[in-house]
């Protein structure tokens, strides 16, 4: 094992553990693998993250808030909430589907991963959840949308387009004509949430 020069931090031991997921799979990736990429000791990793189902929880948490991260700048934008709930839905569907598309081998693994840290998902939901809720109550302030319970409604909104933004759908997601799908969706809701 290679001494490394670079400081060890959790953000390298994430970035090594999401190439060997990438080149294992999560059946066969273990923290020697990680710790073999890196050049350090098993011990030096677990320093880090104290159990492998830890590491693993923590590089799914990563790859998911990548998503959350990238949709909060459209959230905190000052254009009509019309228009941001359009993009912010927009920016999710890309994103998935990138996901989904630039690095499948990827993506399954990290669909196996979901599938074992169901509170990092539900963590990622309700972020998601809250994104859509702060769009909407700025359109009910501006007179822009209608709801009594702006919650309520960006759960449904966010249920009402789960065929474009939850992996289960992810096959799909290529299919001709899922970009006008997703627009007549997306449509749909904006009318029935109009003021």
């Amino acid at each position: 094992m290679a001494p490394t020069t670079e400081a060890l931090t959790a953000e390298r031991i994430l970035e090594a553990t999401e190439e060997v997921l990438r080149r294992h799979g999560p059946a066969k990736a273990t923290v020697v693998d990680v710790a073999r990429a890196l050049g350090v000791s098993h011990g030096s990793v677990y320093r880090h993250f104290r159990t492998k189902a830890a590491l693993r929880e923590a590089v799914t948490e990563r790859w998911l808030d990548r998503t959350s991260e990238a949709l909060s700048g459209i959230v905190a934008e000052g254009r009509d909430p019309e228009s941001r709930l359009r993009d912010w839905l927009a920016a999710l569907f890309a994103a998935k589907r990138h996901k989904a598309g630039d690095d499948p081998q990827l993506f399954a693994t990290y669909m196996v991963l979901i599938g074992e840290t169901s509170t990092v998902v539900d963590h990622h939901i309700a972020d998601l959840t809250a994104q859509l809720t702060a769009i909407i109550e700025d359109g009910v302030e501006r007179g822009v949308f209608a709801s009594d319970a702006p919650t309520v409604t960006a759960r449904a909104l966010f249920d009402a387009t789960g065929r474009f933004h939850d992996p289960c759908y992810a096959r799909e997601w290529e299919q001709p004509g899922i970009a006008a799908e997703f627009e007549a969706v997306v449509e749909l809701v904006l009318r029935g949430l109009r003021a």
